[in-house]
């Protein structure tokens, strides 16, 4: 169970200070922009604190769309495959419940940092952004922390950290960036609207960018 409630944790830190981040500085991608990149390195750096406090006990991936990478290409198993995903939306819920708390306990600030398609951006749009850039974060992941990729895993808490900061500035304006299912979830949940009626394209999208990254990765990874 260690290993599944570090996921739970892992993944409550991440929505918690990444949404929270969001909520906090009015994160809007056309009239905001010291807030996109706030709310970028907010993510990115809550991935590298967690890399380092939890990835020795899990892998910390507190992200359903890296834990089916990591099953694809055979790095766990089909029961660790499904309790991860479990405890990461609940770990996804509980961040997202207090960072509910603590917004409605305090006038002129909203929401919960939900994933929605943003302006001008159509259904298609928005699920080719999630797709792209989930897989190329994914395949940052599965070659950062592979055995047989040299010595890089000894520094792949802060490649993934910062790889997350890339791909969160270049997809907000399209998305407000999920890559991640468990933080589009638990957050639209509380939120509503629109939010919770796109929410399939933040499932749906991050699910076959992961599935993308671990073909490419097949093919590509080193001989062991």
């Amino acid at each position: 169970m260690k290993k599944y409630l570090a996921e739970m944790v892992g993944t409550m830190v991440l929505v918690l200070m990444g949404c929270g981040v969001a909520v906090s500085l009015g994160c809007n991608p056309i009239s905001n922009i010291p807030a996109v990149v706030g709310t970028a390195f907010a993510f990115g750096l809550a991935v590298v604190a967690m890399a380092y406090t939890v990835g020795g006990v899990s892998g910390c991936h507190i992200n359903p769309a890296i834990t089916l990478g990591c099953f694809l290409t055979g790095r766990i198993g089909a029961k660790d495959c499904a309790m991860y995903m479990i405890f990461q939306v609940i770990g996804a819920f509980i961040g997202s419940a207090l960072l509910y708390l603590l917004t409605s306990s305090c006038e002129g600030i909203v929401g919960t940092g939900a994933n929605d398609l943003q302006s001008g951006v159509s259904l298609m749009g928005g699920l080719l952004a999630e797709i792209i850039f989930t897989c190329v974060f994914v395949l940052v992941v599965l070659g950062a922390t592979s055995k047989t990729n040299g010595a890089t895993n000894n520094f792949a808490g802060l490649a993934i950290g910062l790889s997350l900061v890339l791909v969160h500035l270049v997809c907000i304006r399209y998305t407000g960036t999920s890559v991640n299912p468990a933080r589009s979830i638990a957050p639209a949940v509380f939120q509503g609207g629109t939010a919770l009626a796109n929410l399939w394209v933040f499932i749906v999208g991050p699910f076959v960018g992961a599935a993308v990254a671990a073909l490419i990765w097949k093919i590509v990874e080193p001989a062991k």
